[in-house]
């Protein structure tokens, strides 16, 4: 059974830095894992992803500079480094697994954990 927990959300002020964990479990293959962020009363987004090998990664344009995404392959674990956190970017960041497929869309992850809240205050 696949199951992807995330950790490391919390409540910060503007400028601050929070670094996201997503830990995976009952993987077999992953061609990558992204993060996604849902605000109250938005659609979700994409936020970042890490191809697993060779560990190319991807950005929306409102984190890049900001955000950086990486991964463990030994700990089957992906990380996102949230720096200059901004009132904007609070929202429920939600990790997933895609086999294949584009990075940048939902429909591509097939597996999903259950979110973190991440509060900037300004």
């Amino acid at each position: 059974q696949v199951q992807l927990v995330e950790s490391g959300g919390g409540l910060v002020q503007a400028g601050d830095s929070l670094r996201l964990s997503c830990v995976a479990s009952g993987l077999i293959n992953t061609y990558a894992m992204g993060w996604f962020r849902q605000a109250p009363g938005k659609e979700r987004e994409f936020v970042a992803a890490i191809r697993w090998n060779p560990g190319s990664t991807s950005y929306a344009d409102s984190v890049k500079g900001r955000f950086t995404i990486s991964r463990d392959n030994a700990k089957n674990t992906a990380y996102l480094q949230m720096n200059s956190l901004k009132p904007e970017d609070t929202a429920v960041y939600y990790c997933a697994t895609a086999l294949y497929g584009s990075v940048w869309v939902q429909e591509s992850y097939h597996y999903w954990g259950q979110g973190t809240q991440v509060t900037v205050s300004s």
